[in-house]
């Protein structure tokens, strides 16, 4: 990116019946969102006005064809298919997921090509395929709360076959990369929960999983030098707000880390798809077809996942620039495995067991 030039924003515009224009009018109706980057919205000009009109908004967009003819200080409009649709507001259906994904698939290309350098997804009801690939980890971030799964969407039952110590080691990895080059951690501690409670047996707390995959994959991990901590107890890691003293938190399943985030952060979280070589963001609301057409749906978290889109984007240009041109070596390194005890990172115990010692 040119350095005199405000990051492009590919901003899609979701689902067609549900409340993604509604957001993106709201937004940039705001001339000082304007100053911060130049909005690409991909979607249809012919849906934008009909929203428009239903909204009664007077925001003007610049209609363009490919995305190096978005103009600064305008809110552009990204023609992504001529066809008519039928708009009907408040109901799903396949002409509007089409229209969304349409929107997805070229805004995808225009980011990977470079034409864009932030992708941020307005609600919409497709499946969430960017993090099916296991080199993508889904962080919601609220505030200083950033947690990560290591199963996605799933049954319960399935879940303890699909935790393995290479797949906790990998999501942990992607996090640590994640909190220091995105988000500009220094040296991020990131919690690691337990998947079974611990058993009356204090000599022996743990359950199958932990003694088998997860404390393993900590020892691993602590073995290269990244600062991971736990099994952590999930009841008594919220409920005694623990939380608040890591950087990261890695849930082993959808429940045991949403709930609370959503119970800490009600709608404030957003997400951060880690892991690819571009930014992707989009807010944690749903496309929200009761409220749809109606003028009041909170834009609050569409403009979170902007802002946050643009400092990650900013954040990873800072973090690789000393990366560009490295200083050659003069010197060979001697392995010193005394190291090992000066990196050593102890595991995480719960208040109540420091205070009884």
């Amino acid at each position: 990116m040119e350095q005199d030039r405000k990051p492009r924003v590919a901003i899609t515009h979701g689902d067609t019946n549900g409340v993604g224009y509604e957001l993106i009018f709201k937004i940039f109706d705001a001339p000082e969102m304007l100053e911060l980057c130049t909005p690409i919205i991909y979607g249809s000009p012919k849906v934008a006005t009909y929203h428009r009109k239903l909204m009664n908004v007077e925001t003007q967009f610049n209609i363009i064809s490919t995305a190096d003819e978005a103009k600064e200080n305008r809110l552009n409009l990204l023609t992504t298919f001529d066809e008519e649709i039928k708009v009907e507001i408040g109901q799903p259906s396949e002409e509007a997921t089409d229209a969304a994904r349409k929107a997805l698939k070229r805004a995808i290309v225009d980011v990977q090509q470079g034409l864009a350098d932030v992708l941020v997804m307005a609600p919409d009801n497709l499946p969430d395929f960017l993090s099916k690939e296991p080199e993508v980890l889904r962080v919601r971030i609220a505030d200083e709360l950033r947690i990560a799964l290591i199963t996605n969407q799933m049954a319960i039952k399935d879940v303890p076959e699909s935790i393995t110590r290479q797949k906790i080691v990998e999501k942990a990895k992607i996090m640590h990369t994640c909190l220091r080059r995105d988000l500009r951690i220094s040296c991020p501690r990131i919690a690691v929960l337990s998947l079974n409670p611990p058993t009356d047996n204090e000599a022996d707390p743990w359950g199958e999983e932990e003694k088998e995959i997860i404390i393993p994959a900590i020892d691993e991990l602590t073995e290269a030098h990244i600062q991971v901590f736990g099994p952590c107890q999930a009841d008594t890691f919220f409920g005694n707000g623990h939380y608040a003293k890591f950087d990261g938190v890695l849930a082993m399943y959808h429940d045991q880390g949403l709930a609370p985030l959503k119970t800490i952060a009600r709608e404030e979280s957003v997400s951060l798809s880690t892991g690819m070589p571009f930014v992707c963001t989009s807010p944690e609301i749903g496309v929200q077809y009761d409220i749809a057409g109606k003028g009041c749906a909170d834009e609050a978290p569409l403009r979170r996942a902007i802002y946050l889109g643009i400092d990650v984007f900013r954040n990873r240009v800072n973090y690789d620039a000393p990366m560009g041109n490295p200083l050659p070596k003069l010197y060979k390194e001697k392995r010193d495995d005394s190291e090992k005890v000066r990196f050593a990172v102890p595991k995480f115990k719960d208040k109540e067991e420091t205070e009884k010692k």
